[in-house]
């Protein structure tokens, strides 16, 4: 089935009220708010924020709330969903109510470990599905936490070594892919190169700062932001070691190959095939 709604992933540190920015001084094609500008088409459709992730809910809403507010949003609210909510017809409303869904950055265990399997989790996956113009979008941890698999803990070595990676289940808007954000800032490529080599049927997708994938129809995923994305596929592999290394000895592999997109690339999930940007 292809899901009528979209699926908005941020490498994180985009371009907001607390966000020092280097490429917004670098990059000649940098746009303020470039990405938060896609949550909704109108600024009066409403958004609800969910900081379920953060350890800091509070400053949190203070900096979306500045944020928003110079863009021009008028119509949005925060959620800091736990376990006392999942079954309150309050939240489920203001959840069907909504025409973005927006989860913030922190730590992508948190989401899981309070949304995942849960009612509204359904109810999100029911508007995603079914619901036109309807997205769920995430920051992050908050993109992190999207996919079917994700990286719920890893190590950045010089070296990938067999069991420095953790990966679980997350929650299921898409299940092509692996994501990683703060990408290139954080020096990400070996772990999500790991989980890459270990689930070789989905695309490894690394977001930069300030830059984002908008996905729409569950596969078409386009380039924006001041950033790039590195795409890890490691679906022509030909020689690894992935199936008998021991703990703590280091992977290798043959042929992992890797994509790169900037503003306005698209890529297409399905077959690998990518556009680049007019």
């Amino acid at each position: 089935m292809i899901p009528k709604g979209k699926l908005l992933i941020i490498g994180g540190n985009e371009d907001r009220s607390d966000a020092d920015n280097e490429m917004e001084k670098q990059n000649r094609d940098f746009i303020p708010h470039e990405i938060l500008k896609l949550l909704v088409s109108d600024k009066d459709d409403r958004i609800e924020v969910i900081t379920t992730a953060s350890s800091e809910p509070e400053s949190m809403r203070r900096m979306y709330r500045e944020t928003f507010d110079q863009i021009g949003f008028t119509n949005y609210d925060f959620l800091h969903l736990c376990d006392e909510h999942m079954h309150s017809d309050h939240y489920f409303k203001r959840i069907e109510d909504a025409k973005t869904v927006f989860f913030t950055g922190g730590d992508q265990n948190k989401i899981c470990d309070e949304l995942k399997d849960s009612a509204i989790i359904d109810l999100l996956l029911k508007k995603y599905k079914n619901e036109n113009g309807f997205l769920v979008a995430g920051t992050s941890a908050g993109a992190m936490c999207m996919p079917s698999v994700i990286i719920s803990d890893a190590e950045n070595g010089e070296a990938i070594l067999d069991a420095d990676i953790k990966l679980v289940p997350g929650m299921n808007f898409i299940s092509s892919c692996i994501v990683d954000t703060h990408f290139i800032h954080r020096g990400r490529f070996g772990r999500l190169a790991h989980a890459s080599i270990l689930h070789p049927d989905k695309w490894g997708v690394g977001l930069g700062e300030d830059t984002a994938l908008l996905i729409e129809n569950g596969h078409l995923a386009r380039c924006k932001g001041s950033g790039m994305v590195v795409i890890i596929s490691g679906k022509e592999i030909q020689q690894t070691n992935i199936q008998s290394v021991e703990k703590g000895e280091p992977v290798y592999a043959e042929n992992l190959k890797v994509h790169i997109l900037t503003d306005g690339c698209t890529i297409n999930f399905n077959d690998g095939s990518m556009i680049p940007a007019e």
